[in-house]
C-alpha cells in the first residue's frame, strides 16, 4: 500500500520528529547503498543511496535505505548508464556482450534501420536485454528508388544491395528524389529516431538529395547522423570538404547534424577538421560528434571508399598488410581476391598506431572534442562467415568482431580516467551517458529521463569498480567482455547481478521520435 512518506528519506523522517515505524520503511524494489554516484548534469560525484521502484529512480539519499532487493555497493561507482548512438549489432547477443561494458541503451543511427515499423515490431517480439531504437535508414530508401526494389529490413538484403551496382554513384532523377523522400518521411512517421546517411558508402550521390532530406528531417525536428562522404587527405574529394559538406548542410537548413566516428573519418586531418566544427558551433550551427578510442575501422572489403584509382594514396599510403579478416593481416594477392569475390567480407582497417603518442593524440582530439561522446561502431559477432545464433551464451572465445564491439566503454574510461588521467570520473561519465541523451533529448522526449541519476529518472543503471573496470577484448581476440562490471539494472531489473548475466532478463525497451 501506497504511503504518503513512503519516499521521504530516513534524515527527512528524524527532521521532523519521526522515529521510522514499521510501516514507514520504503518497500522499494531495488536499493543500491553507499556508493559513489555520478550525475553529470547536476555534478554530484559522492556517496549516495539509490531507490528504485517500477523501473524508475524514486529517491537519492544521504541515508541508507532498504527495500525488497537492498545490496551494498561501498567503494563502487554507481553511474547512470551508458548510451551507445552507434551500435550497428542489434541482436540479443550483442546486447548481452555490450551490457559487460556497461551499455543500456544501444542505439543505430548511423545506418539505420528501414522499414522502421518492421525493426520495432521484431525486436519487441523477441525481447532485448538493453533499450533499443533506430533513426531511418537513408541509404535502403535510396537503394530502392534507384534500383527499383521493394525495401526489406532483413540485414542479407541490405549487404547483398551494398554489393550491387547502379546506385551508388547515381543522381536521383526528380521522381525518384521523391520516392526517397516519400520513403524516409515515412521512417519517420513510425518512430525513427532521425535519418542515418551513409553517404561514405555512395559518395557519387547528389549533394541537392543530401540537403533535401536534410531539410525534412529539419522539418521534422529530428538529427541526421552522417558517414561523411569522403574518406581521404587528398583533394579534391577529402574529409575536409566532406565535413564541409554536412557544416553547411546543417547551417542552411538548421537540422542538427551529427558527425560519426570523427576519429576514423578525419584520418590525421583532425588538426583542421576538430576547429572547423568548433567554430562552427560559436556561430550557432547545430553540430555534435562522436569517436571512439581505436586507431582501427571495421566495414566491408567491398565499400567504395576502398576503391577507384588512387584511394590508398588519399587513405594516407596504407597497403593491404593495414587490413585484417578473423584477426590475420592481409596481403595484397588476399586482398584482391576478396575484394573481387567476397566484396562482403568484414574486415579491420588499422589507421593509425596508438603506440605511437603523436597517432595516439591525433585520436585524443576526436575523443576529447568539447560536447563530443563516445560511440562504439561496434557490430555483430561472426565464426569464419557466421553469425553467432542469439541464443549463444557465453559467447564463444573464437568469436571475431572488432574488439570495440565489446571493449569500448571499458576501455575509455580505463584509459581516459584510471590510466592517462586526462579526464576526471565526472567528465568522462558524461561523455557515454547524459551527454548522448542531451543531444537527442529535443527530438525524442524519452531521452530526457536517461543519462542521469536523479529521482524521477529511468533506472538504467550501472555499477562498476573503477580500478578493474578495463577491457579485455583485443584484435586478435576479440570475443573477451569488459572487466569490473557489477551489475546492470534496465527499466529497473537486473540484467547482470554480481558479475553474472541473467539470460531470461530482456527489460530493454523501444526508444522513438513519439
Amino acid at each position: 500500500m501506497w504511503h504518503p512518506i513512503k519516499h521521504l528519506s530516513v534524515l527527512a523522517l528524524l527532521f521532523l520528529g519521526i522515529s521510522s515505524p514499521s510501516w514507514a520503511t520504503p518497500d522499494y524494489d531495488i536499493v543500491l547503498n553507499g556508493g559513489r554516484v555520478i550525475d553529470p548534469e547536476t555534478g554530484l560525484d559522492a556517496v549516495r543511496t539509490i531507490a528504485i521502484d517500477n523501473g524508475k529512480i524514486v529517491a537519492v539519499s544521504e541515508q541508507p535505505l532498504s527495500g525488497a532487493r537492498t545490496l551494498d555497493v561501498t567503494g563502487l561507482i554507481v553511474s547512470p548508464g551508458f548510451i551507445d548512438m552507434h551500435a550497428h549489432g542489434q541482436t540479443i547477443l550483442t546486447n548481452r556482450v555490450q551490457a559487460f561494458d556497461g551499455v543500456t541503451t544501444a542505439l543505430e543511427l548511423e545506418s539505420g534501420a528501414f522499414p522502421i515499423d518492421a525493426y520495432y515490431s521484431i525486436r519487441a517480439k523477441e525481447g532485448r536485454p538493453i533499450n533499443y531504437g533506430a533513426s531511418v535508414n537513408w541509404l535502403t530508401a535510396r537503394i530502392a528508388a534507384v534500383l527499383d526494389l521493394e525495401p526489406s529490413s532483413d540485414a542479407d538484403w541490405f549487404t547483398q544491395a551494398l554489393n550491387r551496382d547502379g546506385w551508388q554513384d547515381t543522381i536521383a532523377t526528380p521522381e525518384q528524389l521523391a520516392e526517397i523522400e516519400q520513403l524516409v518521411a515515412q521512417g519517420l512517421d513510425q518512430g525513427g529516431l532521425g535519418v542515418g546517411f551513409l553517404t561514405g558508402y555512395a559518395p557519387g550521390s547528389g549533394h541537392k538529395e543530401y540537403y533535401r532530406i536534410n531539410q525534412l528531417a529539419a522539418e521534422r525536428g529530428v538529427p541526421t547522423f552522417t558517414h561523411a562522404r569522403f574518406l581521404s587527405m587528398a583533394e579534391p574529394q577529402s574529409s575536409f570538404e566532406a565535413i564541409q559538406e554536412i557544416i553547411s548542410v546543417a547551417a542552411g537548413t538548421g537540422v542538427h547534424a551529427h558527425i560519426v566516428h570523427l576519429n576514423s573519418i578525419s584520418l590525421k586531418d583532425i588538426e583542421l577538421i576538430r576547429p572547423m566544427i568548433l567554430n562552427a558551433r560559436e556561430q550557432g550551427v547545430k553540430l555534435s560528434t562522436e569517436a571512439y578510442p581505436y586507431g582501427a575501422g571495421a566495414t566491408s572489403i567491398g565499400a567504395a571508399m576502398f576503391r577507384g584509382e588512387g584511394w590508398r594514396e588519399r587513405i594516407g599510403g596504407i597497403s593491404a598488410n593495414n587490413f585484417a579478416v578473423d584477426g590475420k593481416r592481409l596481403s595484397e594477392e588476399e586482398f584482391a581476391q576478396l575484394q573481387a569475390e567476397a566484396p562482403q567480407t568484414d574486415i579491420i582497417i588499422h589507421f593509425l598506431d596508438v603506440s605511437k603518442p603523436d597517432e595516439q593524440a591525433l585520436i585524443d582530439q576526436a575523443v576529447l572534442m568539447p560536447g563530443g561522446v563516445i560511440a562504439s561502431d561496434g557490430g555483430g559477432w561472426l565464426l569464419g562467415t557466421t553469425p553467432v545464433a542469439d541464443d549463444v551464451w557465453p559467447l564463444p572465445e573464437d568469436a571475431w568482431s572488432h574488439p570495440r564491439s565489446a571493449g569500448t566503454y571499458a576501455r575509455f574510461v580505463s584509459d581516459y580516467v584510471t590510466v592517462r588521467e586526462v579526464l576526471t570520473l565526472s567528465e568522462a561519465i558524461a561523455k557515454v551517458s547524459y551527454l548522448p541523451a542531451k543531444i537527442l533529448q529535443d527530438a525524442i522526449p524519452q531521452m530526457r529521463h536517461k543519462g542521469r541519476i536523479q529521482v524521477g529518472a529511468d533506472a538504467d543503471i550501472v555499477v562498476f569498480s573503477l580500478p578493474e573496470f578495463d577491457d579485455a577484448a583485443t584484435y586478435a581476440k576479440p570475443a573477451q567482455l569488459s572487466r569490473g562490471l557489477k551489475h546492470s539494472i534496465v527499466n529497473g531489473q537486473f540484467v547482470i547481478e554480481d558479475g553474472l548475466l541473467d539470460t531470461s532478463a530482456l527489460p530493454g525497451q523501444a526508444v522513438r521520435n513519439k
